[in-house]
């Protein structure tokens, strides 16, 4: 049975190197690596880092920098690169192979749970722990800690918080929390403010849609994953909760009906064919200027400045997720992880290291991606040319680790009954305060399957 501890915060001090925090994270002390190799590549050298990338914003700006990291290292970097959904597939296949045919694995935070379960990925104690591998700036303590969190750890209360028995699986590397952004010259000629509360947001959607000329507000809708996240969204500052604290579900209560309810005005203001949409296509309407709003990842600062389908670029503003009955936004994303069966496992560790190191988050920013790191978001330069770094910050204070619950059987029902049931819901094909209720037996089933119930 999965522990059931009650949450506890994760504690990093603030600037220590990389594992004076290790006693708070994960609830007992890691040795040091007090030493470093006067080159901690030279073994490495000429071998190839088999690296799997989703087609994903932060990954166009990230394999930019690649060169340069086989040019400062001699280790070359093999790419696998798919959409989200078809790269799990392909991961589960190559990750369960005696010989696995990638050495580092780019996941997203829902599956950290399913892959340690399954023994697919390492913990990074032994890495961490390494002299002749750790660059003693790393500094684990400066990684964003709610990202860190919701990203990397595996074992702790509810087996994905941090707290005793948590262990470190992966670092994060396209985190994400969420923000609203709205077309600034189409709210000024209309006289209208960006929401701050959900009872504003659900207001201006017919007014923007009957009044702008275009969508109010775009929203991912593709059954399965991408609908079940844009509820998701919405249910947190709603006051819901996916289950109660003994895995018995409440989604089907007034909040998660309170929720698809929005999905669906959305849906009914929003752009053409939303009921399809994955966040690719989702952010595209917004950037090509065919929506007055978009509610949804902070990849989207990166997108706007520096995507070649952005029409947008200094007519966008940015404001915190809207307050329901709390203010709450999402954390999610990618990370970056070992293969357990990797015959490369320390150039992978090395090829994670550099790009989440506080130089790479820099550039990588400066290439249209999102900051990872407290020091990032603490530079005076970096904050004069991206002001939207200032907001993040603010919205990070508000990011919600358990937002969704990420357990082993997580995908099975997200991409299963519940994502047949929102998506019906945000259709109108079933009223949103019957399918709820209506998938109830099977989504327990599951938990029952899967030792939670």
């Amino acid at each position: 049975m999965t522990s059931l501890l009650p949450f506890q915060p994760l504690y990093l001090p603030p600037r220590r190197q990389v594992l004076k925090a290790a006693v708070s994270v994960f609830g007992a002390a890691l040795p040091l690596a007090s030493t470093h190799a006067s080159d901690r590549y030279a073994k490495y050298r000429g071998q190839t880092v088999a690296f799997s990338i989703p087609d994903h914003p932060h990954y166009d700006a990230a394999v930019k920098l690649l060169p340069r990291f086989t040019e400062e290292t001699g280790i070359k970097v093999e790419l696998a690169r798919e959409h989200i959904l078809r790269m799990k597939h392909r991961q589960l296949a190559e990750l369960s192979l005696a010989r696995s045919g990638f050495d580092l694995v780019t996941y997203v935070a829902t599956w950290k749970s399913e892959y340690v379960s399954k023994q697919l990925i390492r913990p990074l104690d032994a890495f961490l722990q390494n002299p002749a591998l750790v660059d003693p700036a790393f500094d684990l303590a400066d990684v964003v800690p709610v990202y860190l969190q919701n990203t990397g750890l595996v074992g702790g209360p509810k087996g994905y918080l941090p707290g005793p028995g948590a262990r470190l699986y992966g670092l994060p590397y396209g985190a994400e929390t969420s923000v609203l952004a709205y077309r600034r010259d189409v709210f000024a000629k209309l006289g209208l403010q960006p929401p701050s509360t959900y009872a504003q947001l659900r207001r201006l959607l017919p007014v923007l849609r009957s009044q702008s000329g275009m969508a109010a507000l775009t929203s991912r809708g593709q059954i399965g994953h991408n609908c079940v996240h844009a509820w998701l969204l919405h249910l947190s500052p709603l006051g819901g909760r996916v289950f109660d604290a003994r895995w018995v579900p409440t989604f089907h209560q007034a909040p998660g009906v309170q929720a698809l309810q929005l999905l669906k005005e959305i849906a009914d203001t929003g752009p053409e064919g939303m009921a399809n949409f994955d966040y690719n296509e989702m952010l595209q309407t917004f950037l090509e200027g065919r929506s007055a709003m978009y509610l949804d990842s902070t990849a989207v600062f990166g997108a706007v400045r520096s995507s070649p389908q952005s029409r947008v670029n200094g007519q966008v503003g940015y404001v915190l997720h809207p307050r329901g009955v709390r203010r709450a936004s999402q954390t999610g994303g990618l990370g970056l992880a070992i293969a357990r069966n990797s015959e490369r496992a320390n150039a992978a560790f090395l090829l994670m290291q550099w790009l989440t190191s506080k130089a790479q988050d820099q550039a990588v920013c400066a290439l249209g991606a999102a900051p990872l790191r407290l020091s990032t978001l603490r530079d005076p330069a970096l904050l004069r040319r991206y002001p939207e770094f200032t907001l993040l910050r603010e919205q990070l204070r508000h990011a919600d680790p358990d937002w969704r619950p990420i357990i082993s059987v997580w995908d099975e029902i997200n991409t299963g009954p519940l994502g047949a049931a929102v998506h019906q819901g945000l259709t109108g094909a079933v009223p949103p305060e019957q399918v709820l209720g209506a998938i109830l037996g099977r989504v327990t089933d599951i938990l029952m399957a899967g030792g939670y119930r």
